[in-house]
């Protein structure tokens, strides 16, 4: 799987880190009170200042202040008197309490890297039980695509670093009011319907499903990565669910989906139907007219010396899922660029369309997690990539990288 991500593989390399945040204010008015006295009174009076900042600040925090827990310094003894003046006429203090219990900050369990691969899917397929209900046969099917695969997962453990955790994702989401969708004509969490409002429809004559993330669908978790196209296609079937087509996750996209007759030229070869879609195409993404790397997942970098894939050089160094509430497209849909690059199926007789089997061809869609470092190709919306590792779409050749993942579809009947 070292195949590279682009015909035209381009120079990338990380970003340095942001600057250290400056030092607290504090830190300075502590650094003056346990400074010698250079004068009697600039002492004393430099540090009652301190101490009154100290203790103001430490006030203000909810921190509770004993005096005579440490040895104080000359200075800090040449202030009792200053202090005392300042505090005299008013009631004593009451003497101090207990103090308080030692409490130690432990990180999320959900924050841990694991350290292998085994363990890493263990703990995904417990977040898909918990979260996604799906039955004891669903998940058996799921584990044994997984079992055949000595790759499949969110990533090396070993190689990746994701910018964000988890708990990270869960606070920007919240702080957002955004929560997964509960859509009855979809039947199953966190999907939404597909729909053409410039036509006059509505969600309630949708006959579509798209997840609203990317595999396996789950707020604040990592993608699933090096998945080879059938292995997609299988994952949605096992779910009940199954892979898109192209011109689905360009609607979902583009805020309105399409008529397959109006969306591909059956009449053409793949080639040429792809650059006459994409001469006569409008450009938008998912969350505007104008493009902005920004909004999305797409400030990661890539592993130094990856070559532009395979499991043991380059580090799957995405985000959670959903971590970008303005990376939404209208009709609900997010991620459709950055995080990871999705397969999906592409149509070339009307007989292959994903709804009647897993017959298409291998499409590659959106742009993945280091993006705004290495811009390979455009990734508005409804531009449709060239034959890029083309087959098949059920091909147990069919291509796999550390930065592609997929996410499903699901026909519902309208009412």
């Amino acid at each position: 799987m070292s195949c590279p991500e682009t015909p035209r593989e381009p120079a990338c390399a990380p970003r340095p880190p942001a600057p250290s945040d400056p030092l607290p204010a504090l830190s300075a008015g502590v650094r003056a009170a346990q400074a010698p006295a250079r004068g009697r009174g600039r002492g004393k009076t430099a540090a009652l200042v301190a101490a009154g900042a100290a203790v103001a600040v430490a006030a203000a925090a909810g921190v509770a202040v004993w005096t005579g827990a440490l040895a104080p310094t000359p200075a800090a003894r040449g202030a009792a008197p200053l202090v005392s003046a300042a505090l005299r006429g008013r009631a004593p203090p009451a003497p101090p309490g207990p103090p308080p219990e030692r409490v130690t900050l432990t990180v999320d369990d959900e924050d841990t890297a694991p350290a292998t691969l085994d363990e890493q899917r263990r703990r995904l397929f417990g977040a898909m039980r918990r979260e996604l209900a799906l039955s004891d046969e669903a998940m058996r099917r799921v584990e044994e695509i997984f079992a055949a695969s000595p790759v499949l997962g969110q990533g090396n453990p070993a190689l990746t670093r994701h910018p964000m955790s988890r708990s990270e994702c869960r606070r920007i989401r919240a702080l957002s009011g955004v929560a997964p969708a509960r859509e009855p004509a979809c039947a199953a969490p966190g999907m939404v319907p597909l729909f053409d409002p410039t036509r006059g429809q509505t969600r309630e004559s949708a006959s579509v499903c798209i997840d609203q993330l990317e595999f396996p669908n789950i707020p604040c978790e990592y993608p699933v990565v090096h998945v080879r196209a059938r292995e997609a296609a299988l994952l949605c079937r096992a779910i009940g669910k199954r892979i898109c087509d192209a011109h689905e996750w360009e609607g979902a996209c583009a805020g309105a989906l399409r008529e397959p007759d109006v969306e591909y030229e059956w009449e053409r070869p793949r080639d040429e139907a792809s650059w006459h879609h994409n001469l006569l195409r409008e450009k938008v993404w998912s969350y505007g007219p104008e493009k902005n790397h920004a909004l999305c997942g797409t400030g990661s970098s890539r592993t130094p010396g990856c070559p532009g894939g395979g499991w043991d050089r380059c580090g799957s160094n995405t985000y959670p899922a959903g971590a970008f509430p303005a990376c939404r497209s209208s009709l609900g849909v997010f991620d459709l660029h950055g995080n990871v690059a999705e397969h999906m199926s592409l149509p070339i007789l009307p007989g292959e369309l994903a709804r009647r089997g897993d017959r298409g061809f291998t499409e590659m869609k959106g742009s993945w997690f280091a993006f705004s470092s290495m811009d390979v190709h455009a990734d508005d919306c409804r531009w449709r990539a060239p034959d890029w590792h083309g087959t098949r779409l059920m091909s147990k050749s069919s291509h796999a990288n550390y930065h592609l993942g997929f996410r499903c579809c699901k026909d519902v009947e309208p009412p």
